[in-house]
């Protein structure tokens, strides 16, 4: 299963594309409010959500959390208890972490890309305290999933189903998209 954070302000594109890409995977993928069960983007799309933040469960059958960018979703994101106990979760289990734009600089903060390979939206480079930044859109390091911002949300997502289902699944998604 796969947890995808939202909280108010996040960044549509960064959501619903890896969301739509995932789920057409196959992959199960349960949308999380931060605080709320109607969580409201960054450009004014309001989002009913699968279960908020106090009712998720931490245990082997989560597979990926996913965190989407934004502001000021991200900021909103990360000073929540609950969303940053399932990033521990996962790094303590083996599981993906995956955050686009703004948002890896929550595991910048959290000290988990120390050593890794990243990158995120212009700007927010000195807050991830990585190893080296990546020149890359998207990246992966490990069970550590990054990428830029809203342009390459398509992108993200399918790294994120490669990762979870394959190459093959992946490229299936993409062909069955007309995707270059």
């Amino acid at each position: 299963m796969v947890y995808c954070f939202l909280a108010d302000g996040f960044e549509e594109m960064e959501a619903f594309c890896p969301i739509d890409i995932l789920r057409r995977g196959d992959c199960e993928v349960t949308v999380v409010g931060v605080g709320e069960e109607i969580i409201t983007g960054s450009h004014g799309i309001s989002v009913c959500t699968d279960l908020t933040d106090s009712e998720i469960t931490l245990d082997d059958n989560i597979d990926m959390v996913i965190l989407p960018g934004g502001m000021p979703g991200t900021l909103n994101l990360e000073k929540n208890a609950n969303v940053r106990k399932a990033v521990e979760f996962c790094v303590n289990n083996g599981k993906y972490i995956s955050a686009i734009c703004a948002a890896p600089s929550i595991l910048g903060h959290m000290g988990l890309l120390k050593g890794k390979e990243a990158v995120c939206f212009p700007g927010f480079e000195e807050q991830l305290g990585c190893a080296k930044l990546s020149e890359d859109f998207v990246c992966r390091d490990g069970h550590v999933i990054t990428a830029k911002g809203a342009g390459v949300a398509q992108e993200f997502g399918f790294k994120l189903l490669e990762c979870l289902k394959g190459k093959e699944t992946a490229d299936r998604i993409k062909a069955s998209l007309q995707c270059r």
